[in-house]
């Protein structure tokens, strides 16, 4: 049994906004989006694009949600389609945080994606009341000057609130759980997936160790989880108990963990030589925004996903370097030998380049072998800068310019798509 006496009782929220890409549509063109059905598709130009965000209308009279392809909604004069709007996204997106910085200080916020944003109230009765109140009121304050509906979960701490949000709160528009929930509403989920923080590939091994609730998960052996899992394991264990200790807006405060890109190529790239161009490229943007950042890392991520025409699958796989670094081509020669080692000739339609591990750059030592490795770095600081005031496209390598490169098409795209 769990002692939780032991451990924070905060006043964690999250908000989550109503289907935000079409409530952000519906906002724009004076439409209510619980009644009218919508839907954002990632480029209505092509027939197999793919919806971004449906209303609830949308979803409920004609099945149309996130994934559904754009041949597949039926014509009714009803149904408005959109293009999405990125930069319009991302402007209703910061106008939510300044909502929020009316309520409680910056470290006080944790921005979990573009429409879901963690905030502690704890200490704040003196200023807004019950914080379950506030919540309702920063609701109100949302939706009366954006038009942005949302729903809510609050918990004693992150994970909490976010289980509230998803396995409640979504259904009624606002849920606070306790410990004292957590034996009838968080036990009995399953599939085990069902739970923030536990994917498809972890489901399966736990279902082969006969775990098939979160109860069940709760009262498994804790040693042999972590024999399993390792560390992660004794993580499970605990938030199958509702305990997390993570601080709200650490993930902002402590700085960046990882510089990753990725993309899905808008036709398939069957040859090597063209997947090689799209990966040197990402290598630049990655390499790029880490030595902005003055940082490097020793672990190197390259992820592929194959075609659905050659039954889709992929691979990911990750190497890590003795030295770290922020050198675009030594991160590109890494992914090369894991593209070597893993790639099996099949159609490409998604590839992504991360790196981890990282390091302050200062921490670099110079090699007696290598005596152009500072030249180099110069260099990449030099094209980073022409970048920074002139636009990424001032200065592209070659391979930019060939059939298969991306780079100049997609700088003029926000998140991937058009603005």
């Amino acid at each position: 049994m769990i002692d939780y006496t032991k451990f924070p009782q905060r006043k964690i929220a999250i908000l989550d906004m109503m289907s935000f890409y079409a409530s952000c549509m519906a906002s724009l063109h004076n439409l209510d989006v619980q009644k009218v059905p919508i839907a954002v598709v990632g480029n209505l130009e092509r027939k197999g694009s793919v919806v971004l965000a449906a209303s609830p209308p949308m979803k409920k009279r004609f099945n149309v949600k996130t994934g559904t392809r754009l041949f597949e909604i039926p014509n009714h004069p009803e149904i408005r389609l959109f293009n999405p709007k990125m930069s319009y996204f991302l402007e209703l997106s910061m106008a939510i945080t300044r909502i929020l910085h009316k309520y409680v200080p910056a470290e006080a916020i944790h921005v979990y994606s573009i429409d879901e944003s963690f905030i502690d109230l704890t200490g704040t009765e003196k200023l807004w009341g019950n914080p379950v109140e506030t919540v309702k009121r920063i609701q109100h304050e949302i939706f009366d000057t954006l038009t942005l509906p949302s729903t809510a979960g609050m918990g004693p701490n992150m994970l909490m609130a976010k289980l509230a949000l998803d396995l409640e709160a979504k259904k009624t528009g606002f849920a606070k759980w306790t410990f004292e929930d957590i034996p009838s509403k968080l036990w009995p989920v399953s599939p085990v997936s069902e739970m923030w923080g536990i994917g498809r590939q972890t489901e399966k091994t736990l279902n082969h160790m006969g775990i098939f609730t979160v109860g069940g998960l709760a009262h498994a052996n804790l040693q042999s989880l972590e024999r399993k899992f390792g560390v992660m394991g004794n993580q499970l264990y605990h938030h199958a108990w509702g305990v997390d200790l993570s601080k709200t807006g650490a993930p902002i405060l402590e700085g960046q963990v990882s510089y990753g890109k990725s993309q899905i190529l808008l036709r398939d790239y069957t040859t090597r030589e063209e997947i090689n161009v799209v990966i040197l490229e990402m290598c630049e943007d990655v390499a790029r925004r880490a030595r902005e950042k003055n940082q490097a890392g020793r672990t190197i991520s390259l992820g592929i996903g194959y075609s659905k025409n050659e039954f889709g699958g992929g691979f990911q796989r990750s190497r890590t370097i003795y030295e770290a670094t922020n050198d675009t081509m030594k991160i590109y020669d890494v992914c090369m030998i894991l593209l070597d080692e893993n790639y099996n000739r099949r159609a490409v339609r998604q590839i992504s380049v991360s790196i981890t591990k990282l390091e302050d750059e200062r921490s670099m030592q110079l090699d007696l072998f290598d005596t152009q490795k500072w030249q180099v770095r110069e260099l990449g600081e030099a094209m980073d800068n022409i970048r920074s005031r002139y636009g990424t496209t001032a200065i592209v390598r070659a391979v930019s310019l060939t059939e298969a490169g991306t780079a100049i098409k997609r700088s003029k795209l926000v998140g991937g798509h058009h603005e």
